[in-house]
């Protein structure tokens, strides 16, 4: 009898052979796991390719180089980032809801244990144009989802609106990130509600230009301030 050829072996600590998006996959975790514990002047595509399990030319063949690895890392965490924050604002019509999972969003994003946040609210490479212009841009997507809402609701102008969406988004990632590097020492729920009720006093001011009401209901015009009664003759 001939004997059936042996099955080809991997090499020692590599890994199989995977499809393209497979191993793209891999090696932005690994990547990702990197210039989070290093940060990115100290992280080295050796170690890179050694924690994924490929050799440097299979990692080269994916990224040309360290920045183009970091950069697609910072593209699919701002990307996260501001769909979060979306997805906050279209999952209900309630103003007070949307607010607190706008919050929320900033809280879960620094909270994710894989430390991505730091590729984007923290990194050490804002000085790289390419770097800063995306961690601008994810900025700018978030103020512009919350002021085109405003905008809708209480008929404000649209620089208005965007002050006060700037204001928000200021405030959600500022506390999202005071409150981790204290060590999440106040409970993360407790926390997003103290920022929401800050944030809810202050944009609450501002009344819904239409008024939400039952099928059938006619809008009623609404104030935030409340008309004293007139006194009797």
């Amino acid at each position: 009898m001939t004997a059936e050829p042996a099955a080809p072996q991997s090499r020692p600590g590599r890994t199989p052979r995977l499809p393209r998006s497979a191993r793209r996959f891999q090696l932005l975790g690994a990547a990702r796991e990197v210039f989070v514990a290093h940060g990115y002047h100290a992280a080295a595509m050796d170690e890179i390719a050694e924690r994924a399990g490929v050799s440097k030319p299979v990692l080269y063949q994916h990224f040309p180089g360290k920045l183009d690895l970091y950069l697609a890392l910072v593209d699919e965490h701002t990307e996260r980032l501001v769909s979060a924050v979306r997805a906050a604002l279209a999952s209900t019509t309630d103003n007070h809801v949307r607010v607190e999972r706008s919050v929320r969003a900033y809280f879960d994003f620094v909270n994710d244990p894989s430390g991505a946040h730091q590729l984007v609210l923290e990194s050490d490479l804002r000085s790289e144009p390419a770097v800063r212009q995306r961690v601008e841009d994810s900025f700018a997507q978030c103020v512009r989802a919350i002021a085109a809402t405003i905008v809708v609701d209480t008929g404000l102008t649209q620089d208005e609106a965007d002050l006060l969406a700037v204001g928000l988004v200021g405030q959600a990632e500022s506390g999202a990130r005071w409150w981790l590097q204290r060590g999440a020492t106040i409970p993360k729920e407790r926390a997003v509600e103290q920022l929401v009720e800050l944030a809810w006093r202050g944009i609450a001011g501002y009344p819904r230009q239409t008024p939400y009401g039952e099928a059938g209901e006619t809008p009623v015009e609404t104030t935030p301030v409340e008309v004293e009664a007139a006194e009797p003759a």
